[in-house]
């Protein structure tokens, strides 16, 4: 199974996409801004990352963009899970890098095959 990193400053959505995730048989790395995300990704280079949008400091959008220039971080895919559901919100996102954006709550089914898909 997969090496995912949870970015998500929401203790309770971390949690609970931890759950999901060893449910599944994943291997769960977390962290709680979008500066240690980079940082975190860089290191342990993840199969996959869930990337919130909205955090303090640098945001997800920002951390995506940045991993997905960055040439060793460039080829782990990156979901962004958020309650920003505008249509210019998920255009924005895929311009930054993401290869998924799923707006919370993410039916668990959903996640499943997300992770599936990108991580096959």
């Amino acid at each position: 199974m997969a090496r995912v990193l949870i970015v998500d400053d929401s203790m309770t959505e971390t949690k609970r996409f931890t759950q999901l995730l060893k449910k599944g048989g994943h291997e769960v790395i977390t962290a709680t801004c979008g500066e240690d995300g980079v940082r975190i990704a860089k290191e342990q280079m993840p199969d996959l990352v869930l990337m919130d949008v909205v955090m303090p400091g640098l945001n997800g959008f920002q951390a995506t963009r940045q991993l997905s220039k960055n040439e060793s971080t460039k080829d782990i895919p990156i979901v962004m899970i958020t309650t920003k559901d505008q249509e210019t919100d998920k255009v924005w996102g895929k311009r930054q890098g993401a290869k998924a954006y799923l707006t919370k709550p993410v039916p668990e089914t959903l996640l499943a095959s997300t992770i599936s898909d990108l991580t096959a």
